[in-house]
């Protein structure tokens, strides 16, 4: 039991550097922690204290990339680090209309409407590799041959 307060102390130091989801701390003290149930209550107890949080941490992710990635890259990389379906959903809607995120993302990159086929095919590429919706990115290509069109 001795090893308890080390676990925390170390747990505590990775806190103040950013926030974790808990499965990636836990993944992180794993092999410091003398047992997985002396591992759980020192993670029981951060949550209990408000200190570890999976909501508040997909929040600061979504917030921090949101401006460069869509709602499915996002939604990825954080089942990647264990936050769950839920606390995703909620830091999505609170990360502002993929749409719009997509066209400023869009401009940044490109700027130019597409005046080919082939042009037009890699704007698509490049924005779904970031992770944006076909929906929000056909959205954004309509507008932009309906603009062309005019």
């Amino acid at each position: 039991m001795s090893e308890r307060p080390h676990l925390r102390q170390r747990a505590l130091q990775l806190l103040t550097r950013r926030d974790y989801s808990r499965a990636e701390l836990e993944a992180r003290l794993a092999a410091e922690a003398e047992s997985a149930e002396q591992l759980a209550a020192v993670l029981d107890a951060l949550q209990g204290e408000r200190l570890l949080s999976d909501p508040r941490y997909a929040a600061q992710r979504v917030s921090a990339r949101g401006g460069r990635y869509g709602n499915l890259r996002l939604r990825q990389e954080l089942r990647e680090k264990g936050v769950g379906d839920e606390d995703i959903a909620t830091a999505l809607l609170t990360g502002g209309d993929e749409q719009e995120r997509c066209r400023a993302v869009w401009a940044r990159k490109f700027g130019v409407l597409p005046d080919n086929a082939k042009e037009r095919a890699r704007q698509t590429r490049f924005l779904e590799y970031r992770g944006f919706s076909g929906a929000a990115i056909r959205s954004l290509m309509g507008r932009a041959t309906a603009g062309a069109d005019e």
